[in-house]
């Protein structure tokens, strides 16, 4: 009958390739007898109501599972692994646990590119508790900071081109292309298109030839592409593939050498935690980029861990440790030359860089009392927020929604629900072109801080126009 798990969960990745493949439980389970009959295997008994079970969670025996990974891979055409399909067996799906070679580098790359999916999720969705926490998510990650015992193996394709850093630099302003839509637009819409471009890439890495030079700049650009990828996925709300994804790109990265490159797909991790709520794992991320990378780090990179630092020491209630972060990150910024830094690091710049300390002074008035340092902190974030607003670029839309959304948290905490009503209206009316999961969310919050004031005209209106977007969000 199958193994039902412990904890059994309906099986999105099964029911995802039936969907794309058209197959019913009734033609699945007609095509895994008749591939193990071809097989010598009889006495299956697999019908509909086994695929039903498999569907809800049931994992069935060997070789069954083998079975639905060659009748789905033929279906679709592409190499499926038993993760890809949900089941247990060869090709461990990609994680913290990712061997730090080549080999494993791509074969993550592979499987990220060939079996995303696109399933409606968000911080309380079931794909959000999928991730990895804690030490199973740090501490395999430890490896990344410290340099290579073993050389890279050489890379010998067996047939393609000769490529050179021209083609490098072709993928790194794709690259460029996409952060920009992802930076107008919200990442819901084009995560899967960066992900083929990541495939194209893979195909250079696994058949072109190349010198050694342009073999990892080619990781780094595939790190890179993978990274935005992994962005607009979380973005998305598809936090469990983000994370895979975020892991997939920080290989890459590894494998070129790129350590600016790894400190930056760490600090989006950091940012994926904080937004699910695991903050201690967000800090722990950020302190692993800073060591990391503590030989190579930009000024920018510095500025933007620190600040980071800031406002993760302010969700956890620790001011004076926010505040120190926030001077270092401001010192370091003083250094930044924005021609001497890396193209992933184009959006830190002033009015990011105001934003998030702005945001931690309004988390570190609200764990404090009404008062003057309640006050000096409102203060500060309205200022910091304000200025993020005015000098933000035009083509940074998804930005400027989070600061209308910050001012109108910053609002609140200084008690003044018709200033938050109105920021409120601002972002709602960026929703249009923006569409981001992580924006939603943010809603979500301030329609819980605005509970208080719901007995007055302006908070009961303002909590009625989220109410109103995210009934029709999705």
């Amino acid at each position: 009958m199958g193994r039902p798990p412990l904890h059994q969960q309906p099986n999105a990745s099964l029911a995802y390739w039936m969907r794309r493949c058209n197959l019913s439980n009734k033609k699945l389970a007609r095509l895994v007898t008749a591939r193990g009959a071809e097989q010598g295997v009889t006495g299956l008994g697999t019908d509909e109501s086994r695929v039903r079970a498999w569907l809800k969670g049931s994992l069935p025996r060997d070789p069954v599972p083998r079975l639905i990974v060659e009748v789905i891979s033929a279906a679709s055409g592409l190499d499926l692994t038993f993760a890809d399909v949900g089941m247990p067996g060869e090709g461990e799906p990609v994680g913290p646990r990712t061997p730090w070679t080549r080999a494993a580098a791509l074969a993550a790359l592979t499987q990220i590119t060939r079996s995303h999916m696109m399933l409606p999720d968000t911080r309380t969705g079931p794909e959000a508790t999928r991730i990895t926490t804690g030490d199973q998510l740090l501490a395999p990650l430890q490896e990344w900071a410290f340099p290579r015992t073993t050389p890279a193996q050489d890379a010998t394709p067996e047939a393609g081109r000769r490529i050179g850093m021209s083609d490098v630099e072709g993928i790194r302003q794709i690259t460029t292309t996409f952060r920009d839509l992802d930076n107008r637009h919200g990442g819901v819409l084009a995560p899967t298109a960066v992900l083929a471009q990541t495939d194209t890439v893979l195909s250079h890495l696994k058949t072109d030839t190349y010198t050694e030079a342009v073999g990892a700049a080619l990781f780094s650009a595939a790190g890179d592409l993978a990274g935005v990828a992994a962005w607009m996925l979380f973005d998305a709300g598809h936090h469990a593939s983000a994370q895979r994804t975020f892991v997939a790109a920080l290989h890459a990265a590894a494998e070129g050498g790129d350590k600016r490159l790894g400190a930056h797909i760490l600090q989006c991790m950091a940012r994926q935690m904080s937004h699910l709520g695991h903050v201690d794992d967000a800090l722990d991320l950020v302190a692993l980029a800073q060591y990391g990378a503590r030989r190579h780090l930009s000024p920018a990179t510095t500025s933007m861990l620190a600040a980071l630092e800031a406002r993760f020491q302010a969700i956890l209630g620790h001011i004076d440790d926010s505040e120190t972060a926030a001077d270092r990150a401001l010192t370091a910024f003083d250094r930044v030359n924005p021609a001497d830094e890396d193209p992933h690091m184009a959006f830190f710049d002033a009015a990011e860089l105001h934003a998030t300390l702005g945001m931690a002074h309004q988390i570190a008035a609200t764990h404090l009392e009404h008062g003057t340092a309640r006050t000096r902190h409102v203060r500060r974030s309205t200022d910091l927020v304000g200025a993020a607003l005015t000098a933000r670029p035009d083509h940074r839309q998804r930005s400027r929604a989070f600061d209308h959304l910050g001012l109108a948290r910053t609002h609140l905490a200084a008690g003044d629900a018709d200033a938050a009503s109105e920021e409120t209206t601002h972002c709602l009316q960026m929703l249009g072109t923006v569409r981001s999961r992580r924006v939603t969310d943010r809603l979500g919050e301030l329609y819980a801080e605005a509970e208080p004031f719901s007995g007055a005209t302006p908070g009961r209106e303002l909590r009625e126009q989220i109410r109103e977007h995210l009934a029709t969000a999705g």
